[in-house]
């Protein structure tokens, strides 16, 4: 297991977060090397000027928190957050089309999506929540077919939060070369770590902080 910080997304998608409160998650991200920050794309431009010279890369979310914009939009949300420098992109697929059996067009998002992130990090948001289990493993293996890094659990602010059971069956039918990111409702190091014992390898929090205090007193 590679060192806590490592898995962390430091997370601020609150609609109501200010300037400050962007400056204070990128504060926190520089001093606990964190994976990434996860912002909406408002704030990604000022995010890479807040964390020059650091190791910790700047996410977004594409189509959040519903998934229910138009493929085109979701496309142009992506161009325009990697014209901002983004390094990373969390895309949030369309449920009802899942829900309806159209796996060709939660497939073909997904691609447009990669294409638009030209080779960037994308990670798909399945809102295992709303799903069934059958549903989250197709889409997972959707996920996986139309070229996507990660496969995420939720947004966060839908039904459902992430657990050990959602990743397991993921991780089941997951491809290979593909990641896990477990998100929601990870409050505590013991929630963190049984997501990354089941096989999550990033984790989505507001909590890092707390998270990294907790576990070093246990260590």
């Amino acid at each position: 297991m590679k060192p806590l910080n490592q898995y962390i997304d430091h997370t601020n998608l609150k609609p109501s977060a200010t300037r400050a409160d962007i400056e204070r998650l990128c504060a926190e991200a520089r001093q606990y090397e964190f994976a990434s920050v996860c912002v909406h794309p408002c704030n990604i431009a000022l995010c890479k000027e807040l964390l020059v010279g650091s190791p910790v890369m700047t996410c977004t979310v594409i189509g959040f928190p519903l998934g229910q914009n138009t493929t085109a939009v979701k496309v142009a949300e992506t161009e325009d957050a990697y014209a901002l420098g983004c390094d990373e992109f969390d895309m949030v697929i369309n449920v009802g089309r899942l829900k309806d059996g159209d796996e060709d067009f939660v497939l073909n998002e997904i691609a447009a999506v990669v294409a638009a992130a030209r080779g960037k990090t994308v990670k798909v948001i399945i809102e295992t929540g709303l799903l069934t289990d059958a549903e989250k493993a197709a889409a997972t293996r959707l996920s996986c077919r139309a070229g996507a890094h990660f496969v995420k659990t939720c947004t966060g602010f839908s039904a459902g939060v992430a657990t050990v059971e959602d990743i397991q069956i993921m991780k089941a039918n997951v491809a290979e070369g593909v990641s896990l990111k477990a998100s929601a409702g990870i409050r505590t190091y013991p929630d963190a770590l049984s997501l990354i014992e089941a096989g999550a390898n990033r984790i989505g929090t507001s909590a890092g902080v707390a998270i990294i205090t907790e576990s070093a007193k246990q260590s």
